[in-house]
């Protein structure tokens, strides 16, 4: 009895190592993020006749789209190193979409559409008001220094140097990804807006972070 005792515990071991190995996001791993008030998921488009901000910049614009991940909510990271830990990380996120493989970013000289807050937008075109490098926190466990996994409650926040004057912000000011229910309106369409802001955190400022392909080497 005790050696089957000890069987069944190596293959539970075993199952739940695989399990972990499985739920772990990994560098050029595929992910969506799901906006935990409102259930909907952050996305972009690469249509550049209806989906760019006419207010602000004119790059291509970000929001809060449908209850399902689809091709315009998929992202692909990029991160230095294979494994994504919280300890330290500077990661990017490239719109997976064909038609534009744009980084998820902020304009620090531009507001959003509908509020006074930084524009978060989709661009390739990398310059010194355009940033790209994001930080991931866990929103439940603080100074959490575990593994990136899927199904993870993060906090993602982005340094800003500049100011909407093109001012220098000497060691930069951290800023956090928010949605909330306000929207704007580009033609005959409306979409939730997706912003940066420097104000306390909130339930408005959790994403669900979930991984829809890992990456293997080949």
């Amino acid at each position: 009895m005790k050696n089957t005792n000890s069987i069944n515990e190596s293959i539970k071991e075993f199952e739940d190592i695989v399990f972990e190995e499985s739920n772990l996001i990994k560098n050029e791993s595929i992910v969506a993020l799901k906006h935990v008030a409102t259930g909907k998921y952050l996305s972009s488009d690469g249509s550049y006749e209806n989906l760019r901000y006419i207010t602000g910049s004119p790059k291509q614009l970000v929001f809060v789209g449908g209850p399902e991940p689809d091709p315009n909510s998929l992202w692909k990271i990029k991160f230095g190193n294979e494994l994504i830990t919280y300890a330290d990380t500077s990661i990017r996120l490239q719109h997976v979409k064909p038609t534009s493989y744009n980084f998820l970013g902020i304009d620090s000289r531009c507001t959003s559409p509908s509020t006074n807050y930084t524009e978060v937008s989709s661009c390739n075109n990398c310059y010194s008001h355009w940033h790209t490098y994001w930080n991931f926190n866990h929103s439940k466990l603080e100074n959490y220094q575990g593994y990136l996994k899927s199904n993870d409650i993060i906090n993602i926040s982005i340094k800003k140097f500049y100011d909407r004057y093109c001012r220098y912000i000497k060691n930069g000011q951290v800023e956090f990804l928010r949605s909330h229910d306000i929207q704007f309106t580009i033609g005959n369409n409306t979409y939730q807006e997706v912003v940066c802001h420097n104000e306390r955190l909130g339930g408005n400022d959790e994403w669900c972070i979930e991984l829809i392909k890992q990456h293997t080497e080949p």
